[in-house]
């Protein structure tokens, strides 16, 4: 039996825990036994255990809030938590010795969580970089797409959407900042809000205007494949969207938003022709994401990662079985050949 501690229950948090104590897992050799959630906000505590009733009566799960002990009793640590503190989280993890998944999708947070790359590697304690949404399943959706070429010349990937009040936050903030997108053998730094490109995602989204930001995506690809010469990644916005994006958020965030999607564009070479693969999936982002994160500490328990330190999740599943597994839980991902296919 295994111990998961889950830092942050939000909106991708709490839905993590559900999955991880759902009965289908009771059976399989890597049950989990136990979900500890911890937050600095009481109510959301609150509302994650109303959330998790059925488990928290059976005493399967137990909530901490701040001050916390030191330690982390766990088999698997989660950090769902907001900007500014994941270093922290991982750096605890990695002295225990424990596995570490990580859900963000801040550009400065992932680039300051990569600093402790050597650390993992010395210690040989898997850290999974962006396991969510985008990146996470965007960045397998790519390794899957990557394998279909004889070689792969670039990789587009585009978000629509946000989780939660944490994830709006972030998403708000990127639009202001420099974009990063791999070109040349370097990287270019370009205004966010610019660049706008219409992407077509799976319905319900359908056709929306993207722009660039401040996004880890080509970061963590670039990573799994070096080779590919151009990577970027772009954000859907409104008008509204760009010109308040340099100015803090006058109105709060929904709890939870509604349907987003991703989209994966991979450009290459397949025998003597130059093609095109597009892959993507809809759905609420806070949903898509937590099914993704607990695929992923069900592979850590299972010890299926493929590396022993810190990496992208493209770089730490095997792309088919993973998108069969996160399948399995709701999230298909589709193909564009100018009609809806399943993959």
């Amino acid at each position: 039996m295994s111990r998961v501690t889950i830092l942050g229950a939000g909106a991708v948090g709490t839905r993590v825990a559900r999955h991880l104590l759902a009965d289908g897992l009771a059976d399989s050799p890597n049950a989990i036994d136990r979900v500890l959630l911890r937050d600095v906000d009481p109510e959301r505590l609150t509302g994650a255990l109303a959330i998790l009733d059925r488990a928290a009566t059976e005493g399967r799960v137990e909530v901490e809030h701040a001050p916390f002990p030191e330690e982390l009793d766990a088999d698997v640590v989660v950090v769902a938590t907001p900007r500014g503190t994941q270093v922290a989280a991982v750096k605890s993890a990695l002295s225990a010795g424990v596995p570490v998944v990580l859900s963000g999708d801040g550009l400065a947070e992932t680039v300051a969580v990569a600093r402790l790359a050597d650390d993992a590697h010395e210690r040989g304690v898997p850290v999974v970089l962006g396991a969510g949404f985008t990146p996470g399943l965007s960045c397998v959706l790519a390794a899957h797409a990557h394998s279909w070429f004889d070689q792969v010349d670039e990789i587009h990937v585009a978000k629509a959407g946000a989780g939660g009040p944490a994830c709006a936050v972030v998403h708000h903030r990127a639009l202001s900042r420099l974009s990063y997108d791999w070109q040349g053998g370097d990287w270019r730094r370009r205004p966010g809000g610019s660049g706008r490109e219409l992407c077509w995602f799976p319905e319900p989204v359908g056709p929306m205007d993207c722009y660039r930001a401040a996004l880890p995506d080509p970061v963590l690809l670039h990573h799994a494949f070096p080779e590919v010469g151009r990577i970027t990644a772009r954000m859907a916005a409104s008008r509204i969207d760009r010109l308040t994006a340099p100015l803090p958020m006058l109105s709060p965030t929904h709890v939870e938003g509604g349907v987003g999607a991703v989209r994966v564009e991979v450009r290459g070479r397949r025998g003597t022709t130059q093609d095109v693969c597009v892959l993507g999936v809809a759905e609420r982002p806070a949903v898509a994401a937590a099914a993704v994160v607990a695929t992923t500490v069900e592979w850590a328990l299972a010890d299926r990662l493929r590396v022993r330190g810190m990496a992208g999740l493209a770089e730490m599943v095997e792309p088919v079985a993973f998108i069969s597994e996160v399948a399995d839980r709701g999230l298909v991902a589709e193909i564009f050949e100018g009609e809806h296919a399943v993959v």
